[in-house]
C-alpha cells in the first residue's frame, strides 16, 4: 500500500493500489484490522477514480464537432 496521500494520486496510480487492495481483500488471508483500514483505503481510491473519469468525461463533453465529425476545439472547464 502506497503512502501516498489519494487526493495526490493519478487515475492510473489509484487504480493500480485499488487492484491490489482488491486482490489482498479477496484473498482473505489477512487481520481484520487491517481488512477495516484496507477496505477504508479501497473506498477512497475507488472514489478518486470516479472522480477522475468524470473529470475526463465531461473534458471529452466539451469537444465541438464539425458537421463531419472533426474536432474543432475545446472549452476549458473550470478547475482542470
Amino acid at each position: 500500500m502506497s503512502d501516498k496521500p489519494v487526493e495526490e494520486m493519478s487515475f492510473e496510480e489509484a487504480m493500480k493500489e485499488l487492484e491490489s487492495v482488491v486482490d489482498k481483500l479477496e484473498r482473505g488471508d489477512v487481520a481484520l484490522d487491517e481488512s477495516i483500514t484496507l477496505y477504508e483505503r479501497g473506498a477512497k481510491l475507488k472514489k478518486r477514480c470516479e472522480d477522475e473519469l468524470k473529470r475526463a468525461e465531461e473534458k471529452v463533453a466539451l469537444i465541438t464537432q464539425d458537421g463531419e465529425g472533426n474536432p474543432t476545439g475545446t472549452r476549458p472547464v473550470e478547475g482542470l
